[in-house]
């Protein structure tokens, strides 16, 4: 069983570009969002990270929406708090007429856009294997590895378990599907933690010394294709002022 995100990270038209200039875009992004006014300049930011997940790098629409739809929700459940004000006359829109609260989320969506781009077009061994470039220190490099690794556990064990219950009918039916969805949970934890003891007991007996090396491709930044990325960048900050 595979991550949706992971999956178009693998499989999509950026995967063979560089690292360093899929962070080098996001990133810029990122920060433009964060410091450019939130009208215009994280609304410009929303568009174009959306429309560079969409169009260049060829996000299927429904996969990018699932994508963010769960950090927006919690977003939009943030700024409902900034939007009413709760007085003894009970609960009212706030003063400035729910301005801030959409402020909040034009730059909310706009980071959230912006790391979801480059989470959605670099693999997370690719970003490891950058940070480890950029001075991370091994050990916490395997262990981001080894987490990532353990959610696919997780989820196998739970796709297993879930399939043999379909086939036992153990979710027709509410009653069955809260108590299939209980012993799901339970059995869980501890067919996970077996199938993880296995892989430390196969990476012992394989010498394992601390480190996971992995064959990669070694695909350096193309000057030029930088260059653009911090024009375009430039340029979007010049017109969010210049409307502001």
């Amino acid at each position: 069983m595979t991550l949706a995100i992971d999956r178009l990270s693998q499989s999509g038209p950026w995967r063979k570009r560089a690292t360093a200039e899929k962070a080098a875009l996001a990133l810029g992004l990122l920060v433009l969002a964060l410091a450019l006014p939130p009208l215009p300049g994280a609304a410009l930011v929303l568009a174009v990270a959306w429309a560079l997940a969409l169009g260049a790098a060829k996000v299927p629409p429904g996969d990018w929406l699932r994508l963010n739809v769960i950090p927006l929700g919690f977003v939009l459940t943030g700024a409902a708090t900034l939007a009413v004000d709760v007085d003894s006359q009970g609960l009212r829109l706030a003063a400035d007429q729910g301005a801030r609260a959409a402020q909040v989320v034009l730059r909310a969506a706009a980071c959230v856009s912006a790391l979801l781009l480059l989470a959605a077009t670099t693999p997370a061994p690719d970003l490891v294997r950058g940070l480890r470039r950029l001075g991370l220190s091994a050990e916490i490099a395997e262990v981001m590895l080894l987490t990532w690794t353990f959610v696919f556990l997780l989820l196998d064990q739970a796709a297993a378990i879930r399939n043999a219950q379909e086939a036992r009918l153990g979710w027709f039916g509410p009653k069955r599907q809260l108590r299939s969805l209980g012993l799901l949970i339970a059995q869980l934890l501890p067919r996970a933690m077996e199938r993880a003891r296995r892989l430390e007991v196969g990476l012992a007996a394989r010498g394992f010394d601390g480190s996971l090396p992995m064959l990669s491709v070694a695909r350096p930044a193309s000057g030029p294709v930088l260059a653009l990325i911090f024009a375009g960048l430039a340029a979007l900050a010049g017109v969010s002022l210049w409307l502001a």
